[in-house]
């Protein structure tokens, strides 16, 4: 297996769980990713803790950001998912509060979980993504339909774990699905729908991790399937196409590059007919449950749990990038 260095990052190395100070797992808040936080969040700290870091549970939604700066926290472990906790705004006051956090900062999280800027900057970078456009009312999404044709994907812009995401087949379900996007407030997303294989890549401190790819007897990967279902298939790699890895791998640290992310995060693809991989959006605060795709290719890269979590928490500390060149690593694990 091949593993690609980006140009922009490297490794920080912590040798001693003292080093991390007091760590704060910022977890639950308000989102309507709250409960998958919460399975996140609880799974983190207790790998944190076997490994000797002096981490709490912190919960933004049960306690002030206010109360939170005056509790003596060196850093913050980042375990929230969606707006409040993923968007820019934590890491925004944490940037005020002069607390290091894990992951991406402010701008990166910001567009990162922007679905629509994230893709105008695709397009701009030559990064392969599917043809979209940008829904406020029923009137975009019937235009959208009569441009990119059925099925079409339909997402609310500002969310995660496919939340308010539908596969739209014929106009008779169009209306449902517009009403569902547009509830999470804003705008939502329209997309064509890649009939195919779906991957996903997780990054980790500048190394593209091996490939996953997804197999799930659900009308698409949704919620369900992610977090509930014992019947998603998961493949990793999920190619034994050298060439194709390589090109999951650089297609990854593109877009995260692109959109000026750091630490960790994921990336998913949808791969059609042409078997020409198109990034579908950028994950800064990835699930780490027990049915998360981010362990799942640590693992296969010889990173148990509980190093995992401790290498995002080096992503708190700093980072070397003084990097010029890519390099391939070569990992049989």
């Amino acid at each position: 297996m091949t593993r690609l260095i980006s140009l922009r990052e490297r490794r920080h190395h912590v040798e001693s769980a003292r080093d991390f100070g007091r760590v704060a797992v910022m977890l639950g808040g308000y989102s309507s990713e709250r409960e998958v936080s919460l399975k996140t969040g609880a799974a983190v700290l207790k790998a944190l803790q076997e490994r000797g870091v002096d981490a709490h549970p912190w919960d933004p939604a049960a306690r002030s950001l206010g109360e939170f700066s005056e509790s003596g926290f060196d850093r913050v472990w980042i375990a929230l998912h969606g707006p409040g906790g993923e968007d820019g705004a934590l890491q925004g006051a944490l940037e005020w509060l002069d607390t290091p956090y894990t992951g991406s900062g402010v701008m990166a999280s910001a567009i990162a979980m922007d679905k629509v800027r994230s893709k105008h900057l695709f397009d701009a970078s030559g990064i392969p993504t599917p043809e979209y456009a940008v829904i406020r009312h029923r009137a975009d999404a019937v235009l959208a339909a009569e441009e990119i044709g059925y099925p079409l994907i339909l997402k609310p812009a500002g969310e995660g774990s496919s939340v308010g995401m539908s596969k739209v087949f014929d106009a008779d379900d169009l209306d449902d699905a517009v009403k569902l996007a547009l509830g999470y407030g804003g705008i939502a997303l329209a997309e064509r729908c890649i009939v195919g294989i779906e991957t996903t890549v997780a990054v980790l401190q500048g190394v593209a991790l091996p490939s996953i790819r997804i197999e799930t007897p659900r009308v698409f990967y949704d919620y369900r399937a992610k977090y509930e279902s014992d019947r998603t298939k998961y493949f990793c790699p999920g190619t034994d196409d050298v060439a194709l890895e390589k090109r999951y791998a650089e297609l990854a640290l593109a877009a995260f590059n692109e959109l000026g992310c750091s630490g960790w995060g994921r990336v998913d693809f949808m791969t059609g007919a042409d078997n020409e991989p198109k990034v579908l959006e950028v994950n800064t605060v990835p699930g780490m449950t027990s049915h998360s795709l981010v362990p799942m290719a640590a693992k296969q890269a010889g990173i148990d749990f509980a190093e995992l979590c401790w290498r995002i928490l080096e992503t708190s500390v700093g980072t070397d990038t003084s990097a010029t060149h890519v390099e391939v690593v070569a990992n049989d694990a």
